[in-house]
């Protein structure tokens, strides 16, 4: 009897045997031919699509009514859209090392983008934890693990958490630096990026990085392929190209989304990832290829919305941290399906790993796979968990008040939760609480937690206690806060937002 037939006998057995069969199954498996590692052909390539400061409300599939995204909508369409999908902090670079370490802030401590205090030092009641601004090596990415598992890994794009990002994982880089935005704009010269050294005088960036893409995909049909497409996109400068811009003056303005550049940089995006699709497709990839897409924080302030969501980029109310996210997994998500479940970046790392059968590392990881949740079911692992974020730091304002708690700064040193349809809000200067029903009150409007205290009570229980198992540090007074000199640049900067409002 060969070993697949004796492998489907014993299943059948299974209903006449009183012995634990499947446990047999599971012993012998692991030493039957059939078992070894899938072929090339067999395993699936991933196309991760990740973008930066692209907003919760900016693509069609998100309700836009003035950005023009065919392409992303189209693959949105094939896969399941995640309403609740959050990013692992409010800002570039935290989020990315989130998503490349799968842990929460405190683990990797990078809290920032940089180390450096944001803002001047006599404004504010507390020190900042300055953490570090490079990923430790010592992590293993799901890069590494991919890797390992006999893919061939490459980033395009921003990287934003070391010099060179082949150290962690990749194969291949094309224009990853610590630079957080491009150096000088997205038309050359770019800087201190070797690949685009020699770059046309009017070649636009985005479309750069998606040929890129396409090329990476096409040079070697040996091994399966993990791209990670990491688009300075839709960061600033705001800065898109003239016919395009063009365009988007001459088109009515929506009730959400008004601003030209931005919907330039946002279509140059879209049409190059139809470009890549069609390039997977030509090659005959498209059913063994994984499509994943998000961004990395909330949108940019001054240039888009995600109303009704309150906040944008660099605050943690639902605006700054909330993301579109999509995934299509050929054979396992349905056509034209949504999971309201809350998920966090940090559960990319274990879902890839699934993705691509590689094993996971022997390190702490804050996230959960999505496989069942993309197969249509919800196990008591999701129900059950809560998501949090630490920000021990302080970053500044747009110089504006909607959307954040004073006019100084986006955040001040705060702790959240999301569990279930709560949210708590903890800020550590005066230790207020803020707690908000994001099932009846997205946009976190009114805060609940006088009315509610052994809701607000649990969930602060809840964060107190995962800070302490994860060591989550909490800044010390600062010995340079100036309380006057504070109240005079709240007032100051009231009166401008005030005159420029009238």
């Amino acid at each position: 009897m060969s070993e697949r037939p004796l492998v489907t006998y014993l299943i059948a057995m299974r209903y006449t045997l009183q012995t634990p069969v499947l446990l047999v199954i599971a012993l012998i498996g692991c030493f039957l031919p059939a078992c070894s590692p899938a072929s090339a052909a067999e395993r699936p390539n991933v196309l991760f699509i990740f973008l930066d400061d692209f907003g919760w409300r900016d693509a069609g599939f998100m309700g836009t009514d003035y950005y023009e995204t065919p392409n992303l909508d189209a693959l949105a369409a094939k896969g399941m859209v995640f309403t609740d999908a959050y990013a692992g902090a409010a800002n570039c670079a935290p989020s990315r090392a989130c998503l490349l370490s799968g842990q929460y802030t405190p683990r990797h401590q990078i809290y920032n983008v940089g180390t450096q205090r944001r803002g001047k030092k006599q404004h504010g009641r507390l020190m900042h934890v300055p953490g570090t601004d490079t990923l430790s090596t010592h992590i293993e990415t799901w890069a590494h693990r991919v890797k390992q598992a006999g893919y061939r890994t490459g980033t395009i794009g921003k990287w934003h958490l070391s010099n060179d990002p082949l150290p962690y994982g990749f194969d291949f880089n094309f224009a990853g630096t610590h630079s957080g935005s491009p150096p000088q704009g997205y038309y050359p010269p770019h800087g201190k990026i070797a690949e685009l050294r020699d770059a046309p005088k009017d070649e636009y960036l985005t479309r750069r990085l998606s040929e890129e893409a396409m090329n990476f995909i096409q040079r070697d049909s040996s091994k399966p392929w993990f791209l990670y497409l990491t688009h300075f996109a839709v960061h600033t400068p705001l800065q898109g190209e003239p016919g395009l811009v063009k365009k988007y003056q001459q088109k009515p303005k929506g009730k959400l989304h008004n601003h030209a550049v931005m919907a330039a940089m946002i279509e140059a995006v879209d049409q190059g990832v139809g470009e890549i699709v069609n390039a997977i497709d030509e090659a005959g990839q498209t059913d063994n290829t994984i499509f994943v897409f998000t961004s990395d924080n909330g949108g940019y302030g001054p240039a888009t919305s995600m109303d009704p969501l309150k906040g944008y980029k660099g605050t943690y109310y639902e605006g700054g941290i909330r993301e579109p996210m999509f995934i299509v997994w050929p054979g396992v998500t349905k056509p034209g399906s949504k999971s309201d479940v809350p998920v966090v970046n940090v559960d990319l790392y274990p879902t890839f790993c699934d993705m691509t059968g590689a094993d996971l590392p022997e390190q702490p990881l804050d996230g959960l796979s999505l496989r069942p949740l993309l197969a249509g079911e919800t196990p008591e692992a999701f129900v059950d968990r809560a998501l949090f974020w630490h920000f021990p730091a302080y970053l500044q304002s747009y110089a504006r008040m909607d959307g954040q708690r004073d006019v100084l700064y986006r955040s001040r040193p705060c702790g959240i939760i999301r569990d279930g349809r709560w949210k708590l809000h903890e800020y550590f200067e005066d230790r207020s609480l803020e707690l908000y029903d994001l099932r009846d009150d997205v946009g976190e409007t009114t805060n609940l937690a006088e009315t509610h205290p052994d809701i607000r009570d649990r969930l602060h229980r809840k964060l107190q206690q995962w800070r302490q198992e994860t060591g989550a540090p909490i800044p010390g007074p600062n010995p340079d806060f100036d309380e006057t000199s504070e109240k005079q640049a709240i007032e100051k900067l009231m009166r401008k937002i005030n005159k420029s409002n009238q």
